[in-house]
């Protein structure tokens, strides 16, 4: 059993909430050289450290916290996923 694992939480601005970090990336890659990326959106991605084994009720506790604290529901969206170890 593993001492902890890893779990990724990355949040996202929704698709229809405007996103000024992003676009302003998406405006500087073209002079940078980069001139076939059509957008960007910027978001979050936080490492959770979990102890031991990611059970489900483990991973719904994680859960919870991204919608409680790393993600405002109202304008962003999230995903979990676990990270295997290198």
């Amino acid at each position: 059993m593993p001492a902890s694992t890893r779990v990724v939480v990355d949040v996202m601005p929704k698709p229809e909430i405007l996103d000024p970090q992003g676009q302003a990336i998406a405006n500087a890659l073209p002079s940078l050289g980069f001139s076939s990326i059509a957008s960007v959106r910027q978001g979050k991605r936080f490492e959770v450290e979990i102890a031991g084994e990611a059970t489900e009720e483990a991973l719904d506790e994680v859960r919870r916290a991204a919608a409680t604290l790393l993600a405002n529901p109202v304008i962003e969206d999230f995903e979990i996923r676990v990270e295997v170890a290198q």
